[in-house]
Parts: structure tokens; sequence; C-alpha cells
């Protein structure tokens, strides 16, 4: 071989092995526009993204919100950075100009899914061509449109959500309605407090206090015989309870940040989950010791509850699921995707027990079911899909394993035997929780790259009919 032909075969090698520095561009085209325009379309991306954050969507989602904003108007290359608590944007036109950068603190509020739905909406219709001026507008009335439930709507959603729970351990008649009046009594007790402005945490201990004490009053006239009272299991009013308590926080959301990458947020998401648990627990305990205090008492099931039938089952899933829609102010169309999901997610659960699987597998095996298919139907509703995946997963939230734990640690006599046997629901209970966590964000992650393919799909074919 020759020695030209040697430094040809050298060449291709080192240039298959490495890049060529001489034919990577030394400057970066930016679009020409001034610092007014700049300002406009940041606070525009920021403001949506803020919105979007406050009322229930994930930190990805945000951040894809506010990145694809900025480029539909001609901005490349903005930074992004969500935190629990604020959202930072920043822009550099040049070298020769200096950076543009906005910080916007998004305080706490609760799911608005109905306003959720708007906002995807309006990117929507900002990625097909929306003028700035009119997305600006679009953004300040959508910002303006009031919560879509009264007040009173939302406290009955919510003890509605018990009567689901109550039907899906198969209970009777009159525990379904013992259990509805106390979860009122709870719900308003927290509504009061939050128009109070007294912090969600104690809202919490207060809400798992009265229903703690209205099934502690009600077991006792059960003991006693007086009718209708007699065979109710009031352990059966406190899980609905604490499925109550529980069904508003960002389990998905936060486990979903986890993944992405959004160490702080999904922190502070966790932790305000950590502490809004530990209320509900600090409120069954306090309930529990005064009973205690004053001589009553309920009696630890030998076993755990099992759910009913299979029909008690979807049943109770769907006015659930009905339920937590209603309360986080969803419209028509994400009820209805919501109940659908619901009844998915539990004929898988359902499945998987039946098929012998451990019940923190099978609660992880009905949540991904119900998020796959949830992030496909939601496509066409312009709805993050953690919308709909949140209201179908939590009839599966093991709200009488958590109170028969508590209820075993609260009647243990302080040996090391009695503290593992009140234990060991406690860590199964956990182990569903992660299990719903990690099989919802897992439905989303294989979901994702099916919607898009559709949504391309979709697309070429809008383009073949024009």
């Amino acid at each position: 071989m020759s020695s030209e032909r040697q430094w040809r075969f050298l060449t291709s090698v080192r240039k298959a092995i490495r890049s060529d520095p001489s034919r990577v561009a030394l400057t970066e085209v930016h679009p020409v526009l001034s610092a007014t325009i700049v300002s406009k379309i940041l606070d525009l991306a920021v403001h949506i993204g803020a919105a979007m954050f406050a009322v229930g969507a994930s930190a990805h989602d945000v951040t894809f919100a506010i990145t694809r904003v900025a480029q539909v108007y001609g901005l490349k290359g903005v930074q992004v950075d969500v935190t629990f608590t604020s959202i930072t944007v920043s822009y550099h036109r040049g070298e020769d100009d200096s950076p543009t950068t906005l910080l916007r603190v998004v305080h706490a509020a609760s799911p608005d899914h109905a306003k959720l739905q708007r906002l995807q909406a309006l990117l929507a219709d900002i990625g097909d061509g929306m003028d700035l001026g009119e997305a600006r507008a679009a953004y300040r009335m959508i910002r303006r449109t009031p919560f879509l439930y009264r007040p009173v709507v939302v406290i009955f959603a919510r003890a509605l959500l018990t009567i689901g729970v109550a039907i899906l351990f198969d209970a009777t008649p009159a525990l379904i309605v013992l259990a509805f009046i106390a979860a009122l009594g709870a719900a308003f007790a927290q509504a009061g407090l939050a128009r109070l402005q007294v912090p969600s945490f104690f809202g919490q201990i207060a809400g798992a206090f009265i229903i703690t004490v209205f099934a502690v009053v009600v077991s006792a006239l059960g003991s006693a015989g007086i009718a209708p009272f007699d065979g109710v299991r009031p352990s059966i009013m406190v899980a609905s309870g604490i499925v109550l308590m529980l069904s508003g926080l960002s389990v998905v959301a936060a486990a979903q940040d986890a993944i992405d990458g959004f160490a702080l947020t999904a922190g502070g998401r966790i932790l305000d989950l950590i502490m809004q648990t530990v209320g509900v627990v600090l409120g069954i305990l306090i309930g529990l010791g005064l009973a205690q205090l004053v001589g009553f008492g309920m009696a630890l099931p030998d076993d755990a509850v099992p759910f009913g039938p299979l029909p008690a089952q979807i049943a109770g899933a769907i006015i659930i699921a009905v339920a937590v829609a209603l309360f986080n102010g969803a419209g028509l169309q994400i009820v209805l995707v919501s109940a659908v999901l619901s009844v998915i997610a539990i004929l898988g659960y359902s499945s998987a027990i039946t098929l012998g699987v451990q019940e923190g597998a099978a609660s992880a095996f009905g949540a991904l079911l119900a998020s796959f298919l949830g992030i496909l139907i939601a496509r066409g509703l312009h709805v993050p899909s953690v919308a709909v995946t949140t209201a179908a997963i939590v009839p599966l939230v093991p709200g009488l394993t958590v109170f028969r734990g508590l209820l075993g640690l609260a009647d243990s006599d302080g040996t090391p035997e009695a503290m593992l046997v009140s234990i060991a629901p406690l860590v199964l209970a956990a182990s569903i929780g992660v299990g719903l966590a990690a099989g919802a964000s897992l439905g989303l992650y294989l979901g994702t790259p099916l919607r898009a393919t559709l949504a391309g799909v979709a697309k070429s074919r809008a383009r073949v009919r024009h």
C-alpha cells in the first residue's frame, strides 16, 4: 500500500472516530427581535407555565410548554428552571446584548383541570400560528376564569368519594350513609379552615380526627346493640376518610418529576406529600387516643378486608373517579374519561390479584394500564394525562390497610412482636403507594412515544386531505 493510500486510510479512520472542529459553526443565528418583543414572549411563556404548574401539571410538561411557546415566536435556546415554588426563564439574544431573565413565584393552588384543559388548548392554538397579541389576550381570559364549581359542590363531591370507597368494600346501606355523613363533616371542617388560611397540614389533622371520632362513636353504639349501628364495620368509615384525605395529593406528579430529573420539584412535592400524610396519621392517632381516654375503643380487624364482588368494585371505582374529577374542577369530558380509566385500573388490579400477584404489584399493573391508555385518550382533549390518571388510580389507594396498621399501633402493648405485627400493614400500604406511583409513571413513558406517533399520523392525514 502506497503512502498516499495509507494517509487516506488513516484519515478515514480518524474521521470515523473523531469529530472535525472545523465543520462546527462558531456562531449561532439569532432572530432579529427587539428587547420589548422578547420580554413579551417570555412573559407569556412563563405565565402559561406558572398557571399550568399551579393547577397540577408536572415540571416536565411546564418546561415543554414554556420552550414550545418561545420557539413558536422565534426564541430558540431558552433556558428554563422549574422548582417547587418558582419558575425562571432566561434568553440571551447575542454576545452584544444582555440576557433577558424573568422569575415568577408559583403560589400553591388546588388542582383545576378545566383551566389546565384550556391552557393546553391555548398551547395547541399557539403551535398552529396564533398571533402573539391574540395569545396574550387569550391567556388573560383563561387566567380570569373562576373555578368551574361552587365551593358547596366541591364539598359534596369530596363526601361522595367515601360512598364509592364503601361500595368498593361491598358495605351495607347503613354504613354507606354513615361514611357519607362523617366525610361531609370532615370536608366542611377542612373547607372552613382553608377559608381561614390555616395550613393544610392542620386541615388534614382536623379532617382525620373528625372521621375517627365519628367511627369510634358508631363502633360504641354498635357494640351496645343499638340499631342501625349494630353490624356496621367502622374501620371502613375511617378507610374512606383516609382515601378522601389522600386523594388530592400529587403522587403521580411527584414520581414523574423525580424520574424526569427535576430533583428540587420532586423533593418539594414528596415532602408536601409526606407532611399531608403525617397530618392524616396524627388526626387518626389523636382520635383513637382520645377515645381510649374516655373508655371507648375500636376492635382491630382480624384479617384484611378484601374488595367486594367485581360489580361492586366497578361501581365504587366509577363513583370515586367521578368525585375526584369533580372536586379537581374537571369538565364533562375529563369526568367521563376518568370514569372509564378507573374501570380499566380496577379490572387490571382484580385480574392480577386473581392470578396471585402481590397487592403492591397488582396496584402497579392497574395504574400502568390506566396511565398508558390515559395518555392516548387525553391527546384529543388537550389535557396532560396526569389529570385523568390521578382520578383513575384513587380507588386503589390503600386506606383500609393504613388504618389497620395505625389501629394496631394504638392498641399494641409496646413489645417488639406487637410492633412488628402492627407495622406490617403500614409496610404493605407503602408498597402499594410506591406501586401506584411507579405504575402510573411507567404507563406515561410507555404511552408518550405512541402518542407522538399517533399525532404525527393524524397531521400527515390532515395534510393529504388539504
